[in-house]
């Protein structure tokens, strides 16, 4: 048996041009981008981009049907998926047959797994390489996950290591360290069913955190090494780079909106009512002002004329705990994981719950004293509202098809996507499906 991999794209040509629709399915907002990418000359800080992004469609709904990153209603998720495509549809003027979709559900999980096999002494070719990677995927095989992410973190040779590609080398024994990034596949599949119901193929599964870097770094951030904190609605979730290569993903299950509930509990108003008081008012560090100014409230069950008066103080008091919560985890995780001390020293916040007044102040006392706010780089075409921290994966999945190639895929999807990409779109789902699971 072999390790379970999820839909993977094809190479991207770096000298054409190409059409790409993205879906970003999260817990409180579906956007899909339409997006034309044209190859260009690397730029000083985005080395690594092959293309340059230019959105034709942007189409956005209030989510429904996923709760911390997961489908729990499939009609409701698929409407508003549908809600979505169909504005970017129409801004475009473009069909939209497959899209690239992002996963922050499904216990988003990573582990570094160490590959070896014997060489004949001559020149590495691709073959070796791919035997020594595929010996370090199957050793993260897990029942019930599947892989989104392989990505090779170096190689060695005859015990030389920080080999970054060994084709064309020589030597008796290749080794190598091999990134995996894994999850549910019941999350995989609800997912990609609820997109099928639109008609519509997944070319790719990223994870969101992954994307949401791709987005926010410059590469000499990745490079020396960088940890990422996407502050979602259902979730918060977590990715560290070194080498300019994903090294670590993970997962908490709270995010934005536990903060909203939590405004709605503690002063008996309506879920809509605690949304807009969070926005508009909140906060997670105090300020001397805080006491003196009023906000007006409309608590459940009271009459409507007649509002009441709270102490903004009020508010941040109940919002701060939450917040703390939320990044004593990410600080936890990333340290259990020995991520911190290479990658803490820069600190990227993403997310739309990220943009919550004093967010990086907290940050900086909490988890790392270098941090800031990640916003979309290197992108033309977007609306000024989709240019914030809350827009990150959106257009880190645009940045994905750049950097694909990088990644490990078995030899079954290779032949796979050669020989069926002739056959029918619901032959091709049918084959996967029954291959994986």
């Amino acid at each position: 048996m072999t390790a379970l991999f999820a839909p993977r794209l094809r190479p991207l040509n770096p000298r054409k041009s190409a059409v790409l629709s993205v879906l970003d399915v999260g817990g409180a907002k579906v956007v899909c981008l339409i997006v034309r990418l044209v190859p260009m000359e690397r730029g000083a800080t985005l080395r690594g981009r092959t293309h340059r992004c230019k959105v034709l469609g942007v189409g956005h709904q209030r989510s429904r049907g996923v709760k911390a990153g997961a489908i729990v209603d499939l009609d409701a998720a698929e409407s508003a998926i549908r809600l979505a495509v169909d504005a970017a549809e129409r801004m475009a003027g473009v069909e939209v047959e497959s899209v690239t979709v992002n996963m922050s559900g499904g216990r988003l999980a990573s582990q570094m797994h160490a590959g070896k096999t014997s060489v004949s002494g001559g020149p590495i070719g691709d073959a070796e390489t791919h035997a020594v990677l595929a010996t370090a995927a199957q050793a993260s095989e897990s029942p019930g996950r599947i892989i989104l992410h392989a990505i090779p973190k170096s190689f060695s040779l005859d015990g030389q290591r920080g080999v970054a590609d060994p084709r064309g080398m020589v030597g008796e024994e290749l080794a190598a360290d091999l990134s995996i990034c894994s999850c549910d596949s019941a999350a995989v599949r609800n997912l990609m069913l609820a997109i099928e119901r639109c008609h519509l193929r997944v070319s790719a599964i990223v994870a969101s955190p992954y994307a949401a870097g791709l987005a926010t770094l410059v590469d000499d951030e990745a490079e020396l090494g960088a940890a990422l904190i996407d502050f979602g609605g259902g979730a918060t979730t977590l990715a560290a780079f070194v080498g300019g290569r994903l090294v670590y993903v993970d997962a908490i299950p709270v995010g934005g909106h536990h903060v909203t509930m939590d405004v709605a509990r503690g002063l008996s108003v309506s879920l809509a009512d605690a949304e807009r008081l969070k926005t508009m008012h909140g906060a997670c560090v105090a300020s001397p002002m805080d006491e003196r100014e009023t906000i007006s409230i409309h608590r459940v069950g009271d009459d409507m004329d007649r509002p009441t008066q709270i102490a903004k103080s009020e508010l941040v008091r109940i919002i701060r705990p939450r917040v703390e919560e939320i990044l004593e985890l990410a600080r936890d995780r990333l340290s259990r994981a020995g991520q911190s001390a290479q990658a803490g020293r820069q600190l990227i916040l993403t997310g739309g719950a990220s943009q919550l007044a004093g967010l990086p102040d907290l940050t900086r006392a909490i988890v790392s004293p270098q941090a800031r706010m990640g916003r979309p780089l290197g992108v033309e075409g977007l609306p000024e509202s989709a240019k914030s921290p809350a827009f990150a994966t959106s257009v880190g999945l645009m940045v994905y098809p750049q950097v694909a190639a990088l990644e490990h895929t078995s030899n079954q999807d290779a032949v796979a996507r050669s020989d069926n990409q002739d056959d029918g779109y619901v032959t091709r789902v049918r084959r996967w499906l029954k291959q994986s699971f």
